[in-house]
């Protein structure tokens, strides 16, 4: 396996996203000079331009690497579905069968031999940079093969699936509406204190 890919494979899945941060040093000294807050900034800007360049040339790697070899103007939503299932295998998030004992537990007691798969939100965060960097690197947006139709599909399947295998929800809590769009119009009958103002004879 090509060395930049297994430098990108070591670096994912300490957590939910891929962690690329010891390789930003060279890019956060230059800001040093700049105030604290301004600088800040500046380090996760850096932090995040720099894994979206790793993503990018992972990326160019894997279709150099490809047979027979794509370039990327032959680059579909297909081919990236064939990259996300490539890295699948390098996974260390659990993701327990129907048939596991431990399916939909999030806190498994004993080890089980389900598979270990790319975490939903490592994917997600990594299309999402991929889709920016082909844009930055001259991709028409409407060509875009990380935009691409099957690749939403596919990250919702992953989404749904790993919620249930794991038993952690992935869902966004719904906005509460305001009140006052809430409370129904009141009845003239009920026992109301008038609006102020208003004339308390009838």
């Amino acid at each position: 396996m090509d060395s930049n890919i297994q430098d990108f494979i070591d670096t994912c899945n300490s957590d939910n996203t891929c962690n690329l941060t010891h390789t930003t040093s060279n890019l956060t000294t230059s800001a040093s000079s700049s105030s604290p807050a301004s600088t800040s900034i500046t380090n996760t800007s850096s932090r995040y331009e720099n894994q979206k360049r790793r993503d990018w040339n992972t990326f160019g790697q894997y279709l150099k690497n490809h047979r027979p070899p794509l370039s990327l103007s032959r680059c579909s939503g297909a081919h990236v579905l064939e990259f996300l299932r490539y890295l699948d295998q390098f996974g260390k998030t659990k993701v327990h069968t129907p048939i596991c004992p431990f399916y939909g537990h999030p806190n498994p007691p004993a080890p089980c031999p389900c598979p270990l798969r790319q975490a939903w939100g490592s994917l997600d965060a990594l299309i999402g940079r991929l889709r920016a960097a082909f844009e930055e690197n001259g991709g028409k947006p409407e060509a875009n093969p990380f935009g691409a139709r099957a690749v939403r599909l596919y990250l919702r399947e992953v989404r749904d699936l790993q919620s249930k295998a794991r038993g952690i929800s992935y869902e966004k809590k719904k906005r509460k509406r305001p009140p006052s769009q809430q409370q129904p119009m009141p009845l003239p009958h009920h026992h109301s204190l008038p609006p102020p103002g208003a004339s308390a004879t009838h």
